[in-house]
Order: structure tokens, then C-alpha cells, then sequence
């Protein structure tokens, strides 16, 4: 019968491995611009870059579906999304975190809501 604690270090150490081997997953922050699915949020990621002829800085946007375990995430909220394996057709994302939502964007939702 092998000795058990030979057997954990190994376990341990290839469990690193497999982690390592993994890769380094994407990771964006948005906002959410859909929670009326169940766990799952439509989270909304912009990002600056120029114009490929004038130059001039413009934002673009992408939508990610993501996983919300819990629910929690609601419209408007700032999170971070990370890349994780297919869930869905559409869904390869989870939400890691809802991170605090500045003054800034506080006004602009109250703007939002008041049009």
C-alpha cells in the first residue's frame, strides 16, 4: 500500500501545473446593460482608440454575456468580467466582481433615468 503523504505533494504540485498551463484569461471591466436573464447579465465594455485615417479618438463597444451565480449584478452596475469556458451558445464570460460605482457614473444614471 503506497504511503499517503508521498502522494499529496505530487497531487499539489501537478494541480500547479495545470493551472500555469492554463494561460492568462482576459479580464475587462463594464457596465451592465441587461440583468433580465437568469445568472446571466449583458455587461457592456468600452474602450478609446483613434480613427485608422483622421486619428481623432473614438469609443468603441463590445457586449459580453456573462455569468452571474448569485444575481446580483443589476442594471447600471460596474463589474468585472473575467473569460472562463463556454457556458452557452453566447455565454463565455463570469462576473468576478461588482466594483463601487463613482460620482460620475451615479450622475449619469440618475440623467439617464430622469429622460
Amino acid at each position: 500500500m503506497p504511503d499517503q503523504t508521498s502522494t499529496q505533494p505530487a497531487v499539489v504540485a501537478a494541480a500547479t501545473a495545470g493551472a500555469q498551463a492554463r494561460g492568462v484569461r482576459k479580464e475587462f471591466v463594464g457596465t451592465v446593460i441587461s440583468d433580465k436573464m437568469e445568472k446571466t447579465v449583458v455587461v457592456r465594455v468600452d474602450r478609446r482608440v483613434p480613427h485608422p485615417k483622421y486619428g481623432k479618438v473614438v469609443t468603441r463597444s463590445s457586449k459580453f454575456y456573462a455569468h452571474d451565480e448569485e444575481d446580483k449584478a443589476k442594471l447600471g452596475d460596474r463589474v468585472r468580467i473575467i473569460e472562463t469556458r463556454p457556458l452557452s451558445k453566447l455565454k463565455c464570460w463570469r462576473v468576478v466582481e461588482i466594483l463601487p460605482m463613482s460620482h460620475k457614473g451615479l450622475a449619469q444614471m440618475t440623467q439617464e433615468t430622469e429622460v
